[in-house]
């Protein structure tokens, strides 16, 4: 028998998250097979008067073809999955997986390679500008062992966070985008941290379930060459299979002239897969009230309440400072006083200190108010 909690997120994501009407056509992309979300988002679909379209996919055979992939293939590769998104009105992508570090041994040049062929043609050309869409994971034992819970409990856990009411949120988020949008220079403070920069005439977007499930953050992006000081993250941060620790980088004019980690060597050749990748395409801030601790998944990390994170690579069309990089790194900061604190300002107006806002506007988007 079904959880009738995967019926009420496959008929969310369907109906709220994309807005699947008749006649429109949607890409289901499932990587890992999860047969009951994914018949599930089927019927939905149907049940719209839509057309669904399946693609599965697998990390492990991912990484077979990407060890030894060449240039001409990728973007045969990219092609073919272009053609096809092309066709979308709306696209559905589904991760799940058994082990995140699936893609570690594949070499750095191989991931960019893919990054610059089918992440940039399929994913930032054609699906992120030009469909509805929604990502989100789907839990399992892996996901749960990262959370250091039983599975059972984060089944409990991820369902209370994907099926939460996001049109509140999205209502609440109103006020911190008139204030972010009428903001010139914000400034962050914390352990390791003292950064400034400035997001004047940048537009802000809320994020309330539509782009990615779970949801929860506000984003913009600072003016590409504004930012300056030293920001020192407090969450781990997997990439390209590898999980950062202890992440520092030191800005001047914008670029990241010194960046350390746990693999420092790593992390700098990240940075340099092209220009772009040293400057920052994302500042956001997240507020999903039932994601308190990082989980080694960015999809709930970026989200975690008290939490902003900070993007190396490409910006958003609709948040843009003309940045562009095949790269795109949400890496994460917990300003909640267990995570050391912290405070940001908008225009010297002290918004939000250790995790909470602490001006009445945005007293709304506190946990309390979100549940």
């Amino acid at each position: 028998m079904r959880d009738p909690r995967i019926t009420t997120l496959a008929k969310n994501l369907i109906q709220y998250s994309v807005n699947l009407q008749k006649g429109e056509k949607v890409l289901i992309e499932n990587f890992g097979l999860q047969r009951e979300l994914v018949t599930a988002l089927v019927k939905e679909a149907y049940n719209v008067g839509a057309l669904p379209f399946v693609l599965l996919k697998d990390h492990q055979v991912d990484r077979s073809l990407l060890l030894e992939a060449r240039e001409e293939q990728l973007d045969m590769m990219a092609a073919f999955e272009a053609q096809v998104m092309g066709e979308m009105d709306a696209y559905i992508g589904l991760r799940a997986g058994d082990n995140i570090s699936e893609l570690s041994d594949v070499p750095s040049e191989k991931m960019a390679l893919h990054g610059k062929t089918v992440g940039t043609k399929v994913h930032r050309e054609i699906r992120v500008p030009k469909t509805r869409w929604v990502v989100l994971r789907y839990p399992s034992s892996s996901m749960a062992q990262l959370a250091n819970t039983s599975t059972e409990a984060f089944e409990d856990f991820y369902f209370n966070v994907c099926n939460l009411d996001y049109s509140k949120m999205d209502k609440a988020m109103d006020s911190l985008v008139e204030l972010l949008d009428k903001t010139d220079r914000v400034h962050i403070k914390g352990e390791g941290t003292d950064l400034t920069f400035s997001v004047k005439d940048i537009p802000s977007i809320k994020c309330a379930g539509h782009m990615n499930i779970p949801d929860g953050e506000v984003y913009t992006a600072p003016i590409r060459d504004s930012i300056n000081g030293t920001l020192s993250y407090n969450t781990p941060s997997p990439y390209q299979g590898f999980t950062f620790e202890s992440i520092t980088f030191t800005f001047e004019n914008g670029k990241i002239i010194k960046a350390e980690a746990n693999d420092t060597d790593r992390i700098n050749r990240i940075l340099d897969t092209d220009e772009g990748a040293r400057y920052i395409g994302e500042f956001a801030i997240g507020v999903n009230p039932y994601i308190q601790h990082p989980m080694k998944d960015i999809l709930f990390d970026e989200k975690i309440d008290g939490s902003f994170h900070f993007t190396p690579g490409q910006c958003y069309e609709e948040a843009s400072n003309g940045n562009n990089s095949s790269i795109h790194w949400d890496i994460v900061n917990i300003q909640r006083p267990e995570y050391g604190g912290g405070e940001i300002y908008f225009d010297d107006v002290l918004i939000r200190k250790d995790g909470r806002f602490v001006i009445k506007e945005l007293e709304a988007l506190n946990p309390e108010n979100l549940k």
